[in-house]
């Protein structure tokens, strides 16, 4: 689940390429009767580009469409685009069973987990969303379970469609903000980080980039600024108790020992948006655990030009995108 991006796409027999392992059977177009690939003459073909920010490519013999769905992590999915029925549940009314254009994958490689593919919910109109207006057009909620569901009571995770989605909860709302360079991505202001409730030492104008709340990316990007600020105060808590370690891919700033040792010493850090809303970060919210160097880090890193508000940090809290209003709610306390 995406909304950091438009396409939807599965894995698909025969994996002509490749698929990873998946938890579910793997779909096979050829047994559904419903399903058929798209051409390169159709508009949704034509669409890709805006989709992907990828060319669609023409198979020869046949003119069908080909997507190439790539992500950020240098993750990709390479497949046929075609259509078939969805169904959704009885609850989401009249509008519950209806054609849906989605991408079947033949070369998917990257960081996808046990995953059967990307439910795409940015705002392209080849996007989940934007397809099924008749049920979702309001907007919808989700909440992301953790990465590891034993050390939380949560419970798993849900995506609810429509204006009931976004009325269960005493949400707190701020502004959704759209950026014309990147119409189909979800933007709202970051105006403070707070570590044990002050506010990290640093200018407002530091938090004056653009700002995307995305499920789709795993780890945080915050400004320079903020990031050495907050790098200090979490190294000035944890260090005393536990051993600094090497840096970790992008995470610069890594301990020795679990993350379950390292909760009770971290700090409490919340993320501020324009209007009051935020996220308060449980430590496994902040922290990320590499089980197999025996280290844990602050699961932030720096970017100079945009911050991206990530997985880790949007984990069992529930998120509300309420689109008629434009505005986006953060309600914590697991998934309900």
């Amino acid at each position: 689940m995406d909304t950091g991006s438009s396409l939807s796409w599965m894995q698909c027999k025969p994996c002509v390429i490749y698929c990873h392992s998946q938890a579910d059977p793997v779909f096979d177009p050829s047994a559904s009767s419903t399903y058929s690939k798209l051409s390169c003459a159709t508009p949704e073909c034509s669409s890709l580009k805006a989709a992907t920010l990828n060319d669609p490519a023409c198979e020869a013999d046949s003119n069908a469409c080909i997507y190439t769905a790539s992500y950020g992590d240098a993750s990709y999915s390479i497949g046929y685009l075609g259509k078939d029925v969805l169904n959704l549940s009885p609850a989401a009314g009249s509008g519950s069973q209806q054609r849906f254009t989605f991408g079947c994958g033949q070369d998917n490689q990257g960081l996808f987990g046990r995953a059967a593919g990307i439910l795409g919910l940015a705002r392209d109109k080849l996007s989940f969303l934007s397809q099924l207006l008749q049920v979702a057009s309001n907007g919808f909620s989700y909440c992301l379970p953790t990465a590891t569901p034993a050390a939380s009571s949560s419970g798993g995770g849900y995506l609810s469609l429509g204006s009931s989605a976004l009325s269960s909860l005493p949400y707190k709302f701020t502004p959704m903000l759209t950026d014309p360079k990147n119409p189909s991505l979800y933007f709202l202001d970051l105006t403070a980080i707070t570590v044990a409730g002050k506010p990290l030492p640093v200018s407002p104008d530091s938090y004056r980039v653009p700002t995307i709340l995305d499920s789709g990316t795993v780890i945080t990007r915050i400004p320079a600024a903020a990031y050495t600020a907050l790098q200090a105060a979490v190294v000035k808590a944890v260090s005393g108790k536990f051993a600094q370690a090497p840096a970790y891919s992008i995470l610069e700033t890594c301990f020795k020992g679990k993350l379950s040792e390292m909760a009770a010493a971290v700090p409490r850090v919340g993320l501020v948006f324009r209007g009051g809303a935020g996220l308060d970060l449980l430590p496994r919210n902040l922290l990320v655990e590499v089980p197999e160097d025996g280290i844990t880090c602050l699961g932030f890193a720096k970017s100079p030009t945009i911050a991206i508000i990530a997985n880790r940090q949007q984990q069992t809290v529930n998120v509300a995108y309420d689109v008629a209003n434009s505005r986006i709610g953060f309600a914590p306390g697991g998934c309900h």
